[in-house]
């Protein structure tokens, strides 16, 4: 499998993580289509596929999906920041309704804009950084299109709140972050929800799983215990609570 991250455009750095560029699929020796794991990283997608079917938007993911393709497919893409994928879906969109679900880009921008930029991405011989480049100008103009974006895409409430979260590895508790804030924790998570995609909590909850799943990638005899606290879990049940719901398997399973 082939995989490659391109840094943003500087304009769009406030508002995208990364563009990547892959090829993945084809036949195992079992005669059966390669698969591969893709785990909740707290980012929306955006992807362009060279397999003539629609590009797609995927929104928030709250469990790990499992790709398989025959053929080897190739594939550009942009990951939004959290909080940051309204303004170049559709600002008013509450984007809880993308969650789990991959939905057709004509869907949110509109079929001769979806169309127009799939043409120019897979209609002619570009190479990868061509077709990153086409996608960040496509990008570029959304954004002119709203007048200039706000210096806090996701509202300065969300804003503050996802700082905290990510400041905190996910071990903020919500009801102290509502307080913090000023704001109650119902008032905080339907915001939150709609601007993000998550709930506060859920949100957390991931981000501690991504912490967890970075620090396994770095332990060759892991102490579980020991993880679960410099994680931010309870105690080494929730680690492994959270793996289940999140991977599909234990830790050990995930290792392996």
């Amino acid at each position: 499998m082939h995989y490659k991250e391109f840094p943003p455009h500087p304009a769009l750095r406030p508002y995208v993580a990364c563009l990547w560029a892959s090829a993945s699929g084809g036949v195992a020796r079992d005669g059966r289509p390669v698969s591969h794991r893709v785990l909740p990283d707290n980012c929306i997608d955006i992807l362009w596929q060279d397999t003539g079917a629609p590009a797609f938007a995927v929104g928030m993911m709250t469990r790990a999906i499992h790709v398989a393709s025959g053929q080897t497919v190739r594939t550009v893409a942009v990951r939004f920041r959290p909080g940051a994928a309204g303004l170049f879906l559709q600002p008013a969109l509450p984007l809880h309704q993308l969650a789990d679900r991959r939905t057709e880009l004509d869907l949110l921008w509109g079929r001769s804009d979806a169309d127009r930029l799939a043409d120019g991405l897979w209609g002619g011989a570009l190479d990868e950084g061509r077709r990153i480049a086409l996608i960040e100008r496509h990008l570029m103009a959304r954004l002119a299109g709203l007048g200039g974006a706000a210096a806090s895409p996701a509202g300065a409430l969300v804003a503050a709140a996802l700082h905290a979260i990510d400041g905190s590895g996910g071990a903020l508790r919500i009801e102290a972050l509502a307080d913090g804030l000023g704001v109650s924790r119902q008032h905080l998570a339907a915001q939150f929800r709609a601007r993000v995609g998550l709930t506060p909590k859920m949100y957390a909850r991931i981000c501690r799983f991504r912490r967890a799943t970075g620090a396994l990638a770095q332990a060759a005899a892991p102490d579980w215990a020991g993880l679960a606290l410099d994680c931010g879990y309870f105690d080494q049940s929730h680690l492994i609570h959270d793996f289940q719901e999140f991977s599909g398997g234990a830790p050990e399973s995930f290792l392996r």
